[in-house]
């Protein structure tokens, strides 16, 4: 009877690779693993260097991201700062510009960070939990890079390192790679016009289980139909530049085919940076003209900020996917309803 109490109660606290039952404290071991070899392998190939990041930053500034224009930043006040409101970052992608500024980094020379960052208007999932952590990275390009071709090159440098982190999983502890030899990279425009009845959830969904991994370009403009593929800021992204008579958009989301949960999963949202141009153009589309008053948008429509590309990979995103985990929860310590953290008992999921 004792052996079989003890059975179940190993069973709870582990998992298997490779039909090895390894525990909760190996998890957390090749957790660590995975995201310093991504983390090292990022670095090496788009030139970054590591820098501190911030939790909060000044309110009315503009460094901080609003993502797609409707999630409201945790705010809080400083004893010694009276009558100054800070705010919890949403992620860096402005900030890392003003960075870039900062240390006075060169054309090809970039950053990276281990941002960590609320979202409170998350709906709690199995991707979605209300802490984020993820590596941003930005890097200054010159005004010549700004085209397609050199995003596509960033891109194909990214996906080789996920490849190099399944292959060592795999060879390491026998964690089947799934996925394919290259990325694909498709625009959103054509990918409504082949999937014209079907949401843009649903369309996501169809190219990466036909192609196991997909570069989608044309992230936060109209498309032909007057629809938004997907909500973006109009002051980081330039998602308004016209690559040609029928494409718009210098950004994209990398989308991997995930077997575990048979859908789409995204794993990062990437892309070149708004000029002077784009962002008074795409401020006006948004109805944000205001924003040109604030500290971050006046610098950069000064002329006072590089020109550059950059993005966020999501890091529990990524373990979760390399490690084949059915939940986010499992790969992250974050905050869960009652009736999840319950669901996930009856599953045999681990919330760490």
């Amino acid at each position: 009877m004792g052996g079989f109490f003890l059975f179940n109660f190993l069973h709870k606290m582990s998992t298997t690779i490779d039909s090895k039952i390894i525990s909760v404290y190996e998890i957390e071991k090749l957790i660590s693993e995975v995201k310093q070899q991504f983390a090292t392998s990022l670095a090496n190939k788009l030139n970054l260097i590591k820098v501190e990041a911030p939790l909060i930053v000044e309110q009315g500034t503009g460094i901080n991201d609003d993502l797609n224009g409707i999630e409201n930043p945790v705010s809080v006040n400083i004893k010694d700062l009276p009558g100054k409101k800070v705010e919890i970052v949403h992620s860096l992608a402005k900030w890392k510009r003003y960075k870039l500024k900062q240390i006075e980094a060169s054309n090809e020379q970039g950053l990276y960070t281990d941002m960590r960052a609320l979202r409170p208007d998350e709906d709690l999932s199995i991707i979605h939990s209300v802490y984020v952590d993820q590596w941003d990275w930005e890097k200054v390009i010159s005004e010549d890079s700004r085209n397609l071709d050199y995003l596509k090159e960033t891109v194909l440098k990214i996906y080789e390192v996920l490849k190099e982190v399944e292959s060592n999983l795999e060879n390491e502890y026998g964690i089947e790679a799934v996925l394919p030899q290259s990325i694909t990279f498709l625009h959103s425009e054509d990918v409504l016009e082949e999937y014209q009845t079907l949401s843009s959830k649903e369309r996501e969904n169809e190219i990466a289980k036909k192609y196991g991994a997909v570069f989608l370009i044309g992230i936060g403009g109209k498309l032909s139909n007057g629809e938004v593929h997907d909500g973006r800021a109009p002051d980081y992204d330039d998602w308004s530049t016209l690559t040609s008579e029928k494409y718009a958009g210098l950004n994209g989301d990398i989308l991997l085919w995930n077997p575990i949960l048979e859908r789409a999963f995204e794993v990062s949202s990437m892309g070149i940076r708004v000029n002077k141009e784009a962002l008074e153009k795409q401020l006006e589309i948004s109805g944000e003209t205001k924003r040109k008053d604030l500290y971050w948008h006046q610098e950069l429509l000064k002329g006072n900020l590089p020109q550059t590309i950059g993005g966020g990979i999501g890091q529990s995103r990524i373990t979760m996917f390399l490690l084949q985990k059915k939940h986010i929860g499992e790969v992250q310590s974050s905050i869960w309803s009652d009736s999840i953290k319950e669901e996930s008992k009856i599953n045999n999921i681990n919330l760490l």
